[in-house]
């Protein structure tokens, strides 16, 4: 598989000096809308620490997660606050506040944080919001957020057991705020709607998009205000940004991944996609191909448990075949469940933590190639399990699904794929790992821990 690098571009210091900050509520979140930019030529890393205070180069791209999207909304608030104070003394000049595309979650206190902390650079700025992603099913009409045509409420979002959402109306998602769509018109005639939407008490506008024209409209208008639009959104519109901020990228050049003889499927997220994903991993891949490791939740919330659960699976079977798979039980403990981690850790959190305790045991066992990681919470988790500092966003293996290079700790320079819970088809994951696994490893006739022929 063929992935792209960007060129490192020189430093700049003209009015066309643009470098972008991306404050994303989760991982995989800050992935996919990274990914958007790293596609069209930009040098986009998505941090796992706190950024450097430097001056970013022209052209560069800096994603930072809050982890603001299951937060309480005061939480959250300062969460992303903090992020975007962070990427502002590093240097960015443009900012992009990456919320769910269906609004779940923190995102109205999301905004009101990244505002706030912009203000301090950018006194006149105002937030533009519109999650909508078409390529997705997501889009932003009359006010309303709608999946593949139906009220977000009514689709599984609406249940989500971690962040449900329980209306679609933009207007009590985003109290305060006032809606626009954009007339036709000129990006100038553009500009002076949203400015004039932005005259109330929240300096909030939520913004109609049905098409990828509408959300390219947009982000005419959100480059020519400049620094004055914090826009909210998701990937959708961060193809947008992408296309309008930076139509003078340089050619990237090409890097040929190796490809794995192990790949790990770290399974976190509990959306209907991410399960049907799995099932269709599981029941479409030969046996002697796959093996599962899924704890029960009882085992998972006792401290201490689970590292010996995984040492003693291992020891009854030590052989790992080609895919590997990491998978949270299908129940989640009820709200009021007493929490068992350290101090203010929440229940699905002590969850990611043990998927990523058995994800290293397993790293550190037999080798592995590539990592896939299905929902951000458990994203999170292994990573900073492994001890990694940032992503290096190469490219998209799937829309929607990114690819890149784990830099720093014991993981340094494995691929890595991220992919929100909700995103892609059935078949995604099934059809993707042959991209990343050595062309011998899935032979009828390899044997399963070594890929060699029997």
């Amino acid at each position: 598989m063929t992935v792209i690098v960007p060129h490192q571009q020189a430093t700049a210091t003209s009015e066309g000096h643009i470098a972008v900050g991306i404050v994303a509520d989760d991982l995989t979140g800050g992935g996919d809308s990274a990914v958007q930019f790293a596609r069209d030529g930009w040098r986009t890393r998505l941090t796992l620490t706190a950024p450097d205070n430097e001056t970013l180069s022209h052209a560069s791209v800096l994603a930072v997660v809050s982890d603001a999207r299951a937060q309480p909304d005061s939480l959250a608030r300062t969460s992303t606050a903090q992020a975007v104070a962070a990427l502002g003394d590093a240097g960015v000049n443009r900012l992009l506040l990456k919320i769910d595309s269906t609004m779940r979650g923190s995102a109205h206190a999301q905004i009101l944080g990244a505002l706030e902390a912009w203000r301090r650079w950018h006194p006149s700025a105002f937030a533009v919001v519109c999650p909508a992603y078409p390529a997705m099913g997501r889009t932003v009409q009359s006010g309303r957020v709608l999946v593949n045509g139906q009220g977000v409420e009514t689709t599984a979002v609406g249940i989500d057991p971690v962040t449900p959402i329980t209306t679609n109306l933009l207007a009590e998602l985003v109290p305060g705020s006032r809606h626009v769509t954009l007339r036709n018109g000129s990006t100038a005639e553009h500009v002076e709607q949203l400015r004039s939407a932005a005259q109330n008490s929240t300096r909030v506008v939520t913004v109609d998009a049905s098409t990828d024209a509408d959300l390219l409209a947009l982000a005419q208008a959100v480059a020519q205000l400049g620094a004055e639009a914090v826009p909210a959104g998701s990937a959708g519109l961060a193809v947008a940004l992408s296309h309008v901020w930076g139509s003078d990228q340089d050619i990237s050049t090409e890097l040929n991944l190796a490809r794995a003889e192990r790949v790990i499927v770290v399974v976190s997220s509990l959306h209907d996609m991410s399960r049907s994903q799995y099932d269709h991993l599981v029941d479409g891949t030969l046996s002697t191909h796959v093996r599962t490791f899924t704890p029960s939740l009882d085992r998972l919330m006792e401290p201490g448990a689970i590292g010996g659960w995984i040492a003693e699976q291992i020891a009854a079977q030590p052989d790992l075949p080609a895919i590997v798979i990491v998978a949270t039980p299908s129940e989640r403990p009820p709200a009021s469940a007493a929490h068992t981690g350290p101090q203010t850790e929440t229940a699905a959190e002590t969850i990611a933590d043990g998927l990523a305790t058995i994800t290293a045991a397993l790293f550190a066992h037999r080798s592995v190639g590539a990592l896939v990681l299905m929902g951000g919470e458990g994203a999170r988790a292994v990573l900073n399990r492994f001890g990694a500092s940032a992503i290096l966003v190469t490219d998209a293996i799937r829309e929607g699904i990114p690819v890149g290079l784990i830099e720093g700790g014991s993981a340094d320079g494995l691929t890595v794929v991220t992919k929100a819970g909700g995103f892609g088809v059935t078949s995604s994951i099934s059809d993707i790992l042959p991209e990343l696994l050595a062309d011998q490893a899935l032979r009828r006739s390899a044997n399963p821990n070594t890929g060699v022929d029997l």
